[in-house]
């Protein structure tokens, strides 16, 4: 039995009774365990919130109500752990068909247990929670599978890695360290052996993957975590600078409650407008999330992005003359 369904068998025993159930008896009668009653106890009052009580005059534990009621709630997930839980749903099956398939069936079958349980709605929560995909791009299925590889079975790779920017291709013989699944794309964390260096490919833009013969060199997750996950966005690199953004009182309201990088600074100016101090590396995410606000975010500071941003908005005005 699941201790969802062991919380919800106490609730039912304790429902509408004017008098206490005495704790032995939920022990010898009703065979809980002695920790795990303590446990669902302690679930019922901090998690659910219930008035559980318990009233030695009348006899053991029950709900502190005028008639010995409660109505526990149908949904009892934190807002975080019913996202994380669907997220991941919608992530499993999303996945790359074959990726994994024989280690995350098990893992898939529990979650969509859970998420027929009755008390979660008898399936509601699958179809009531709308999960949109913004700006993915297409995924190259024939090499997903053999990068996702290297990096589980701790392998080298020989990738031909299309820039973009550049509009080149190059061939690298990378160390694959992680994957990182990121505004709805992939990304592959890795040791450039031609760069000697961490860097981060999108995975889309791997135009070819070759197993080696060779084992993978390992960084360590803080040295991972240092180069890649300090600076804004998805671009390594350590933060060299720190911008400094003023949003309109308007906009405010929306920006105020955002997290656009763990080590953010922020302040309510007197005049209601918001300000936000944010360390990085390379500008171009950065200048990509600046102007999708327009008029309602000025850059104060470095000068070097604020005539970016300067720029950027001319040339797009120009257009519209």
């Amino acid at each position: 039995m699941s201790k969802l369904d062991e919380i919800y068998r106490l609730h039912r025993l304790l429902d509408g009774r004017r008098t206490g159930l005495p704790r032995a008896a939920l022990i010898a009668e009703h065979g809980f365990s002695r920790s795990t009653l303590t446990r669902l106890i302690a679930d019922l009052r901090d998690r659910l919130g219930a008035p559980l009580i318990h009233d030695s005059e009348r006899g053991g534990y029950r709900y502190d109500t005028a008639d010995g009621s409660h109505a526990l709630p149908g949904l009892w997930f934190t807002p975080a752990e019913l996202q994380a839980l669907v997220t991941l749903k919608h992530l499993l099956a999303n996945l790359e068909p074959g990726l994994l398939d024989d280690h995350l069936r098990p893992l898939q079958a529990r979650i969509d247990k859970l998420l027929d349980s009755n008390h979660l709605g008898a399936g509601e929560a699958a179809h009531r929670i709308r999960i949109l995909a913004a700006a993915a791009r297409q995924k190259n299925l024939r090499h997903f599978q053999t990068i996702a590889g290297a990096v589980l079975q701790r392998h080298r790779l020989k990738i031909d890695y299309y820039n973009r920017e550049r509009d080149q291709t190059s061939t690298r013989e990378v160390s694959p360290q992680r994957l990182a699944h990121y505004r709805d794309n992939w990304y592959l964390d890795a040791w450039c052996h031609d760069k000697k260096g961490l860097r981060i490919f999108a995975v889309e833009c791997i135009r070819a993957a070759v197993p080696l013969a060779k084992p993978a060199k390992t960084v360590a997750e803080s040295a991972l975590n240092r180069e890649l996950a300090s600076s804004y966005g998805i671009f390594a690199g350590q933060p060299h600078a720190i911008t400094v953004l003023v949003f309109t009182a308007k906009r405010a309201r929306w920006v105020a409650e955002e997290i656009w990088h763990p080590e953010q600074e922020s302040r309510w100016l007197e005049d209601g407008r918001y300000e936000l101090r944010l360390p990085y590396s390379d500008e171009r995410e950065l200048l990509m999330d600046i102007l999708k606000y327009g008029a309602d975010v000025e850059v104060i500071e470095p000068s070097t992005l604020r005539e970016g941003v300067r720029q950027h908005l001319e040339k797009a005005a120009s257009q519209y003359r």
